[in-house]
């Protein structure tokens, strides 16, 4: 997978960023199985909470077993809330590029295909969509993926939160074998490429 093979010292920092703020904000982000994004945001330093749910459809058909199917027009996705003094959105965005996902994968991450299974950013300011697009096109203009990026960079309309048991699933589920097999591996890959990103536990 491109997007996991490249390396931190190779992968460039946003050259535009967002302006700082203060106080929280959001980002929503979807790159596949939610199960697996929650898990490597929840552990950054400056995210102060982290929900899975569903963004591109109706609040009717919300639902895992009916987004499922492909046919509702949602994404697996993740409500980031963060701390802009310690953490900004083009860094959320340079990990969510090269550790939580393959931005260079079309409907389908790993074993896990279909439209869902996305690769989205859904930006709630211009300066969200500013930022999104120059970095896809910087990134895409270094080579450092392999593969031009194909998220798709689109207007939040409604995030739905999913069921609860999708909630911090990882961590409530340490033994289920998609999470040793796929969520494990991608927080210890932030832990090694971006260590003081990751929040210190007390």
């Amino acid at each position: 997978m491109g997007g996991l093979a490249a390396a931190a010292a190779e992968f460039p920092d946003p050259a535009n960023d967002a302006k700082p703020a203060k106080g929280k904000q959001t980002a929503v982000l979807a790159g596949g199985c939610f199960w697996c994004t929650e898990a490597v945001f929840e552990i950054i330093d400056g995210v102060t909470d982290v929900i899975s749910g569903y963004s591109g459809g109706t609040k009717q058909t919300a639902l895992y077993d009916v987004v499922s199917t492909g046919r509702t027009g949602h994404a697996e996705a993740i409500l980031v809330t963060f701390d802009p003094a310690k953490i900004s959105y083009g860094q959320l965005l340079k990990i969510f590029f090269s550790v939580a996902h393959d931005p260079t994968s079309l409907n389908r991450q790993g074993a896990d295909v279909g439209p869902q299974y996305r690769s989205a950013i859904f930006y709630n300011s211009e300066e969200q969509k500013f930022v999104a697009e120059a970095y896809i096109n910087q990134i895409n203009k270094t080579g450092v993926l392999g593969k031009p990026i194909v998220t798709q960079v689109v207007p939040l309309d409604k995030f739905y939160t999913a069921e609860s048991h999708h909630q911090d699933y990882s961590g409530r589920n340490r033994s289920n074998p998609y999470v040793v097999a796929v969520s494990d591996p991608k927080v210890e890959k932030l832990k090694k490429l971006y260590p003081g990103c990751v929040r210190k536990r007390k």
